[in-house]
């Protein structure tokens, strides 16, 4: 009995062995693609550099990872680019916005965010609506009493979803203008005074894009947008709070709980299994990489890392939240 078990161990070592020298061959001097679906200059294009720098010494192999700007809709090009037509061989992975990973559930795209190779996110977030401080605009109160304009990036973006939310469920007076490549496209035209602000601009940007804009009372912090309040910004009312029942509270989670995720990575879905698991593995070991974290620290990023497995189990209790709520989360974000 102990000969057939060291047998078998032995054949499964063997086998392990034979997959990563697989792996390793695969990735050995090859490129890899990161895409990003937002310009350069904002917070995912940030992070995504900032995961490419560093991620590929911990792939077998230890390919080159190159960045690769697509924006386009909110980042939804980026999305679909990722699920339907990126090679599903593992040579490719990127990220997109937060939200859209929730958008066939709450909106009309055609993927299915369960599907997606996830292999984790970078950190969790809170996102805020904020705007530039000469706008009229300076707490939530005026937001209700005072018509603004705010600045969006397309169907299923943060920015979009939480300007609508914030109209829809609460009445504020918000006309949105949609289509900018990006937030550093709409950060920009928030300081030329072409919009008030805009919605959907995460914590981790702000301070590690625009590191002056706190500390000198550039903007007025209006809301945030998240599970959970940040221990920063005490004063600020988080948007779950503002419900009125428990049915919007219920609502509100839904659309808040991407903030989850971040800053997500994913691969198409269908990529073989081992390299998935590689992929993975080398994710999680950038995460506790101190040369990533010297990095991430001189550029005041946040580090607060969800593993894919994570990811997956978040998406699947998502999707599996009640027709109803969905019906009026949808409801909610709708144009």
């Amino acid at each position: 009995m102990k000969k057939i078990l060291v047998a078998l161990l032995l054949v499964a070592g063997s086998s392990a062995f034979a997959r990563a020298a697989d792996v390793a061959d695969f990735y050995k001097g090859r490129t890899l693609s990161v895409v990003i679906g937002y310009s350069v200059g904002g917070g995912y294009d940030l992070y995504a550099r900032l995961l490419a720098n560093h991620m590929g010494k911990h792939i077998p192999g230890i390919p080159t990872l190159v960045p690769q700007n697509m924006p386009g809709a909110g980042s939804l090009k980026a999305a679909n680019y990722l699920y339907e037509v990126a090679p599903k061989d593992g040579s490719t992975f990127g990220t997109f916005g937060r939200s859209l990973a929730l958008e066939p559930l709450l909106g009309d795209a055609k993927f299915d965010g369960t599907k997606f190779s996830w292999l984790g996110s970078v950190t969790n977030d809170v996102s805020l609506c904020v705007s530039w401080a000469t706008s009229s605009i300076k707490r939530w109160d005026d937001m209700l009493k005072t018509p603004f304009t705010f600045g969006g990036e397309g169907k299923g973006s943060d920015p979009d979803v939480f300007a609508l939310t914030i109209k829809n469920v609460f009445g504020a007076k918000v006309k949105l203008v949609t289509g900018f490549p990006g937030t550093a496209d709409t950060t920009l035209a928030m300081e030329r005074g072409e919009i008030d602000g805009l919605c959907g601009l995460s914590l981790s940007t702000l301070r590690g894009r625009h590191p002056t804009w706190m500390p000198e009372n550039k903007v007025n912090i209006l809301v945030q947008a998240a599970v959970r309040k940040s221990p920063e910004l005490p004063d600020v009312p988080l948007l779950i709070d503002l419900a009125q029942t428990p049915e919007q509270a219920r609502i509100l989670k839904l659309i808040v709980a991407s903030q989850e995720m971040a800053r997500p990575f994913t691969a198409p879905p269908g990529i073989p299994a081992d390299r998935l698991t590689a992929l993975r593995a080398a994710f999680d070991a950038t995460m506790k990489d101190p040369d990533f974290l010297a990095e991430a620290k001189k550029i005041d990023v946040d580090v607060n890392p969800v593993s894919g497995a994570d990811l997956d189990a978040l998406l699947r209790e998502l999707y599996a939240t009640p027709k109803d709520i969905v019906a009026k989360a949808a409801a909610a974000m709708a144009q």
